[in-house]
């Protein structure tokens, strides 16, 4: 059964839950991953939005969601090889393959995705985040669209060049004998409209929760 196919059969989208979702950063070392509650009929365009705070972006690039892992090659399922679609906001539908994500819920993707999901950010950098889903419950009365519960390491800065530039700008930060320190701390105190120490390990779970309050 092909993806369209699985949707069409039915995910029973219309009775809202609580999905508690692992995201993490692929290819991070260290990992940097969050533990989110969302609810389940949470359109993607919301919970893209959700993603930009939880991981500290500012929604300067384009991005897209997709139910099977992207850059790997697709492999036939039962002599059939599967969709390979993508949900981008409605205005980026240029393709075949395109889908507005404004017309499917996370429980819907995820569904599609046998509870495995994916969204990257950048398509330059290419901030592939790997949505995990680890489990559902009823919706408590008064509980927030959307809250953190955990995680790790804060986002990397935008237009940082992926994880290699990221690293790069890291390593010079970290030695003040590093030819590049000065320039990097300079251009890490504009990125981040601090000239406060940039520490790569520190996330205020706190200030994340106040942030995605103020989404919906």
């Amino acid at each position: 059964m092909g993806c369209m196919d699985k949707f069409e059969a039915g995910t029973g989208a219309g009775h809202d839950s609580v999905l508690e979702v692992r995201v993490e950063l692929v290819d991070s070392v260290p990992e940097i991953w969050r533990r989110l509650e969302i609810r389940s009929t949470m359109t993607l365009d919301q919970v893209h939005r959700v993603l930009q705070t939880a991981f500290g972006w500012e929604d300067m690039h384009l991005h897209r969601f997709t139910a099977l892992e992207p850059f790997v090659r697709l492999r036939p399922v039962d002599g059939e090889v599967p969709d390979d679609l993508q949900w981008l906001p409605k205005q980026e539908c240029f393709d075949p393959d395109d889908r507005p994500e404004e017309d499917l819920s996370l429980e819907q993707l995820f569904a599609l995705g046998s509870g495995v999901t994916f969204y990257e950010y950048d398509f330059g950098d290419s901030w592939l985040h790997r949505l995990e889903l680890v489990s559902r419950r009823p919706v408590d009365e008064g509980a927030p669209p959307a809250r953190m519960i955990d995680g790790a390491r804060r986002g990397p800065l935008e237009d940082s060049g992926g994880f290699p530039g990221y690293e790069e700008i890291m390593d010079a930060l970290a030695d003040p004998s590093h030819p590049d320190h000065d320039q990097r701390s300079a251009w890490v105190a504009d990125m981040t409209g601090s000239s406060q120490a940039f520490d790569p390990a520190f996330l205020d779970i706190t200030d994340v929760n106040r942030m995605l309050a103020k989404l919906f």
